[in-house]
């Protein structure tokens, strides 16, 4: 069963979540779980941690929603960078790294096998199909900085490449980005991206 979306102003739910209306975390979760979801999951990598990953996202918006500046994005962008920080911050803990070490060949490849059907496609917000239109060396910057979570510093060492080379690649195909987005329709990603 598909969940409805409810038409809002941004504006209007803004107004309910700073006013912490339960009204509008359930509007907020019903209209941008599913997104958020899949740009958790491409990060950390696992259904189970990802749904883990994702309540504690949706904690974090509800406490910090004051913390939202709309003169610095769309509320889609504030609330996908809780989510992708959330899941870096996750993956970057110890306890995360552990478990990754220590899971048996059978889990292991359990895991792998689940990985294929159940993950959810971000083909289906077009932000892959459109990545796929940048330059060879954006595409692979763009991946490991927003699919995989690396920071520019990381993609700098993994590429041998000096920072201000990745930070230069980095703006270059954000821009080319934003033009394929409002050209395409995507308009509601142009923030998506936002360093």
């Amino acid at each position: 069963m598909s969940k409805r979306k409810t038409i809002i102003a941004e504006e209007a739910l803004v107004a309910l979540l700073q006013s912490q209306d339960e009204r509008g975390f359930s509007i907020l979760y019903d209209n941008y779980s599913s997104a958020l979801y899949g740009v958790i999951l491409k990060i950390v990598r696992s259904e189970e941690v990802a749904a883990d990953v994702m309540q504690d996202t949706f904690v974090k918006i509800w406490r910090n929603i004051e913390a939202y500046n709309r003169t610095k994005g769309t509320l889609f962008t504030w609330i996908l960078n809780v989510a992708r920080n959330t899941a870096i911050d996750r993956i970057r803990s110890q306890e995360f790294q552990n478990s990754q070490k220590n899971h048996d060949i059978d889990e292991h490849v359990n895991f792998i096998d689940n990985q294929g059907g159940s993950q959810f496609d971000i083909d289906a917000i077009g932000v892959k199909k459109v990545v796929e239109y940048l330059k060879p060396e954006h595409q692979q910057i763009i991946d490991l900085l927003y699919f995989k979570g690396y920071t520019q510093a990381e993609v700098a060492e993994e590429f041998g490449i000096p920072l201000g080379t990745v930070k230069t690649r980095v703006k270059s195909a954000i821009t080319q980005l934003r033009q394929y987005f409002v050209q395409f329709g995507l308009i509601f990603l142009t923030g998506f991206f936002d360093l």
